[in-house]
């Protein structure tokens, strides 16, 4: 199972666990992308969350070897769906930074 736990702090801590649709083994990976540091209200802080997600992703999901094509592919998929399920949340902290209101999540 592969996780990727947003942290994002405005007064107040917001944290989220998403579980992509596509889960390889029983094995739970998990990265934390933290959000504290940057303004989500301006497109630099949303970029920036945008490849720190990316880099997530693939720090979750893994980098096969050139050669393997279905272990690319499968490292592909598990990236895409992984950052499909994070995209939720990204958009929940997005509009939480346009309201300047801080949002409360904890999910397990």
């Amino acid at each position: 199972m592969k996780t990727i736990t947003l942290f994002g702090l405005a007064a107040l801590a917001s944290v989220a666990a998403i579980t992509p649709a596509l889960a390889v083994d029983a094995t739970t990976v998990t990265s934390i992308v933290r959000t504290a540091d940057l303004d989500l209200s301006n497109d630099d802080g949303r970029r920036a969350l945008e490849r720190r997600i990316a880099l997530a992703a693939r720090e979750v999901c893994g980098t096969p070897s050139g050669v393997h094509l279905e272990g690319r592919n499968a490292a592909r998929k598990c990236r895409d769906a992984t950052i499909a399920a994070v995209h939720a949340k990204r958009d929940e902290l997005f509009a939480a930074a346009a309201r300047g209101a801080p949002i409360i999540v904890a999910a397990r």
